[in-house]
């Protein structure tokens, strides 16, 4: 009896619950000037193509309250993996004027480039007067 009642709880996951969408990309703003997360700051997301020289807008969301975003880019098969090179461009004049704080950079813009169909976590850390990137994990 207590091993069927074991099988039977092994199996409650395949029972109806989804698992969660993966992404390729995600973002983390943290205003080290406040020590807390950025919340609320929009960020563009646009792709290059290099045949037009031109950027194409992918996606635009805003920070949540831990100052990130995880659902850049829904992670594909091998075939469908984005690549190619990005932009992150992270608004940060409103953020800074909503807190009535002079700053020195209206906007950021972090350019990289996807090379495979792994996970890219692109981060900065910010401040009125300065921020900083890196890629994340």
């Amino acid at each position: 009896m207590k091993t069927l009642l074991i099988c039977l709880l092994s199996l409650l996951p395949l029972l109806g619950f989804a698992q969660a969408p993966a992404y390729q990309l995600s973002t983390h703003i943290l205003d080290i000037s406040a020590g807390s997360p950025a919340a609320g700051v929009t960020v563009r997301l646009e792709k290059y193509d290099d045949a037009k020289k031109t950027w194409t807008a992918v996606a635009e969301k805003k920070t949540d309250d831990a100052g990130r975003i995880g659902d850049f880019l829904p992670t594909g098969s091998a075939k469908t993996a984005h690549t190619g090179i990005y932009k992150l461009t992270f608004l940060t004049q409103p953020y800074f004027a909503a807190r009535q704080l002079k700053s020195f950079y209206p906007y950021i813009d972090v350019v990289f480039e996807l090379k495979d169909g792994a996970h890219y976590h692109v981060p900065i850390t910010l401040s009125a007067f300065g921020y900083s990137t890196y890629r994340g994990s």
